[in-house]
Parts: structure tokens; C-alpha cells; sequence
């Protein structure tokens, strides 16, 4: 008697939120600096050569300030707090905030910070694993316990003057 064995394989499927490329439209990508608050530091966010977003600038104590950020919103994804953000990017060796929210119209952002190392980085960040933050301040609320997204933010605020640059690639709910 021959045994017979079967492999089943699955493909993992990912819910892209962004993928860039050469001919990513990133008109709904905003930066947001510290300069709604009286703050200086200026930023920019566009696509590089290769067809990856860059987001670049300058981090300013003066005025109080000492943040940049770039937002993308978008319709509302559904999503489980089991869910894992798989990001694709590539830094200067600084810390940067990956941030998500429920609704747009959320004052508060749940937060994963992740230290970048000069090379391309995947990186995957449990959405239960965010904790909620406002303004600096890490809030009393459990972590992300919603059944959807609608707006990711990529921050740097790492209380020093200081010069930056991240890559990105590519943003996915991962299975």
C-alpha cells in the first residue's frame, strides 16, 4: 500500500492600505507639523526615484515645538485588535511613531514607536499592542480595541533637534 501525502499551501493575504510606487497618487497624504502649535520644524513628503514615499525634514525645539508628521486617511478599513500592520521602511537610525485611529474625528492616536537601523526594515505591530496617546501624553484607555481604522500617521517627536529621513515602501494588514 503507497501512502499519499498532500500539501496544502496557503498564500497569506495582505489588505494593502498603501503600496507606493512610481505612480502612487499621494495627494491624500498630509504633513502636519509642529507648526499648528506655534512650533518651526518643516517637513516634506513626496516620491523618491524609486518609487518609494520620502519623508524628510527637520525637527525644531524653538517655540515649543518638536514634531513632524505625515498622515494618510482614507475610507474605514475593518479590522480586528488580532490584526498586524506590516510596514515596510527604511530610516536613519532614529525613532519614529507609527500611529493608527478608529475615525478621523478621534482627538486621540493609538501608538507603536520602532527605532529604524539604516536599512529596509518589515515591521509588524500587533493593533493590540497600540496604546492610546494625545498630545505626548500616554491616556488612561486600554489599547486599540476597534473594529476598524481610517487614518495612519508616521511621526517623529524624539524631544531633541534633529534632521530626518524615512522610506516608505509599503502598508498592509498582514494575516
Amino acid at each position: 500500500m503507497k501512502s499519499v501525502v498532500i500539501l496544502i499551501l496557503f498564500a497569506t493575504m495582505n489588505t494593502v492600505i498603501f503600496n507606493f510606487s512610481n505612480e502612487s497618487d499621494i495627494s491624500n497624504w498630509r504633513v502636519v507639523n509642529d507648526t499648528v502649535m506655534g512650533g518651526v520644524s518643516n517637513a516634506d513628503f513626496q516620491l523618491n526615484e524609486a518609487g518609494n514615499g520620502e519623508f524628510t525634514g527637520y525637527v525644531s525645539l524653538e517655540n515649543n515645538g518638536g514634531f513632524s508628521s505625515v498622515q494618510y486617511a482614507f475610507n474605514p478599513l475593518k479590522v480586528s485588535p488580532e490584526d498586524v500592520i506590516e510596514i515596510r521602511v527604511k530610516g536613519d537610525g532614529k525613532t519614529y511613531q507609527f500611529r493608527v485611529k478608529d475615525r478621523t474625528s478621534t482627538r486621540h492616536s493609538y501608538i507603536s514607536e520602532f527605532t529604524t537601523t539604516g536599512a529596509w526594515q518589515t515591521l509588524r505591530i500587533p493593533l493590540k499592542n497600540m496604546y492610546p496617546q494625545f498630545r505626548g501624553q500616554r491616556l488612561r484607555r486600554p489599547n486599540f480595541d476597534k473594529d476598524q481604522i481610517e487614518q495612519i500617521t508616521f511621526l517623529i517627536g524624539n524631544g531633541k533637534a534633529q534632521d530626518f529621513k524615512l522610506l516608505i515602501e509599503s502598508i498592509a494588514i498582514a494575516d
